[in-house]
């Protein structure tokens, strides 16, 4: 670590980077490059503006400059001691006015950043969608590239592939390591599977950064495509969503000289715990904690399942601009994102799901995303959303919503034969009373279901007398029998 890298500024590298290898490409996105050195330049050109303009100490990143040019507004904003918040192209108007509103706008000086300064504001989805702020200082991801390069090896800081959005967290936290490390970063505007294979294949990016439904997409492709291994890839990071380990084998296939990591976090925490991807471990099990990381099972029930609470160098400031019931949960140093897990006497973390998701059914409860990774492993489902629907008799329904797989070559099943493959590994009242597929899956912009759309779906179509026309902007659903 140089001691750019180690002023503990997340931005600070840059200038060495432009000094000393000037010339390598930094950002790279379709046919557009720039170089460390231009880079450079075009940051301190935006930083010197905000400064001379008494810019408010947070600024909008512009979501409608294109990404190369988000990234350099986003740097320029940070470079200038002031903090980016990073908006969701997707954003409608009205969202992105409100949340724009929400950011004071009184001018002021800023002096130099230092560790502790807020450098980034991100956005989550709140209980009621609207967008959820989240406040991190230089330190913290600082802290997290260094304790990446310390536990996943030296092929974290080879030039990486981070094919998503700024507005995803994972992605940008992808986008800035590899130009806090100076090896640089592909890019994509818009996520293409053939493209990012492509990249891959050239030889000269070893590492990537990428969601579960992403990495589906790619296989599906090279599948169809027939295409050979990839041997230049050497690291794989996954994160964002649980990973279907019955298609690990198929990614080592594809990528058979690559490290293959499966990493949990949250965007309040950073990094949680990480494995190794192993075919055979439980979908319940992320790992073990990270190196800087201590975990705590707090309220634990006979089974050992309780609130996770973490205590680490990495976690958020605060909550930007909003209220949310269901935020973060601070006890001193430690917080928790009411998680709910248990850790078995090897330090391995397991999770029970989201407190917020838990459904109590006949008294006891279910976990939805438990049932999730167990439709899931069905040949036939490419995607499950659980939710429970208030029943006088059971207290809650147990509903699941599918997406059948694209073009699947088993015959598919009846929603009798989905219960009964649940029960084959799950306690009978956790099996589904009702599913309906979905085929128009929603997604947010991280590229996870978007269960709480899902569920909306659900709630519209079981009052409406099983109408088969969703609301307007809802997905439709349909009874399997």
């Amino acid at each position: 670590m140089n001691a750019a890298q180690a002023s503990g500024l997340v931005h600070a590298p840059l200038e060495e980077w432009a000094r000393s290898r000037g010339d390598a490409v930094a950002i790279a996105c379709g046919t557009q490059t720039l170089s460390f050195a231009a880079l450079h330049a075009a940051v301190t050109q935006r930083a010197q503006h905000l400064t001379h303009t008494h810019a408010p100490a947070t600024v909008m990143v512009d979501p409608a400059q294109d990404l190369p040019q988000r990234l350099v507004d986003f740097l320029g904003i940070v470079a200038s001691g002031r903090c980016a918040a990073v908006a969701d192209p997707d954003w409608t108007a009205a969202v992105l006015h409100n949340v724009q509103a929400a950011i004071p706008q009184q001018g002021c000086d800023m002096s130099s950043a230092q560790p502790d300064s807020a450098f980034y504001v991100g956005f989550t989805s709140g209980s009621t969608g609207v967008p959820k702020g989240f406040r991190r200082n230089h330190r913290s991801w600082v802290e997290s590239f260094r304790v990446c390069l310390q536990d996943f090896g030296p092929d974290a800081g080879t030039r990486i592939l981070a094919p998503g959005r700024d507005s995803h967290s994972l992605f940008l936290f992808g986008m800035l390591l590899g130009l806090w490390t100076g090896a640089g970063v592909v890019v994509q505007e818009k996520f293409s599977a053939a493209a990012a294979l492509d990249i891959l294949r050239q030889g000269d990016t070893p590492s990537m950064i990428t969601a579960p439904s992403q990495l589906i997409l790619m296989l599906d492709v090279a599948r169809h495509r027939k295409l050979a291994p990839i041997d230049a890839v050497r690291l794989i990071m996954i994160s964002g969503a649980r990973w279907m380990r019955s298609r690990t084998a198929e990614l080592r296939a594809l990528f058979p000289k690559a490290r293959i990591i499966e990493f949990y976090g949250a965007s309040e925490t950073s990094f949680i715990a990480w494995m190794d991807s192993d075919d055979n471990a439980s979908p319940a099990v992320v790992g073990r904690p990270f190196s800087n990381v201590q975990l705590q099972i707090r309220e634990a029930d006979d089974d050992g399942v309780g609130m996770i609470y973490v205590h680490s160098p990495m976690v958020f400031m605060d909550y930007f601009g909003t209220a949310d019931d269901t935020a973060a949960l601070r006890d001193g140093e430690w917080l928790s994102v009411r998680d709910l897990g248990r850790l078995d006497a090897h330090g391995f973390l397991s999770l029970a799901g989201r407190q917020n998701r838990m459904i109590v059914t006949q008294g006891k409860n279910l976990f939805a995303e438990e049932l999730e990774a167990v439709l899931e492993s069905h040949a036939a489902i490419a995607a499950a959303s659980v939710h429970g629907v208030d029943d006088a008799r059971r207290g809650a329904l147990v509903v699941a919503v599918i997406r059948w797989v694209p073009g699947a070559s088993t015959a598919l099943p009846t929603a009798l034969d989905i219960s009964a493959w649940c029960k084959r590994t799950l306690e009978a009242y956790k099996a589904p009373r009702k599913v309906f597929v979905c085929t128009d899956w929603p997604l947010t912009a991280g590229g996870k279901t978007d269960h709480r759309k899902l569920g909306q779906s659900l709630q519209a179509h079981l009052h409406s007398n099983a109408s088969t026309t969703p609301p307007q902007g809802l997905p439709c659903l349909h009874t399997l029998h």
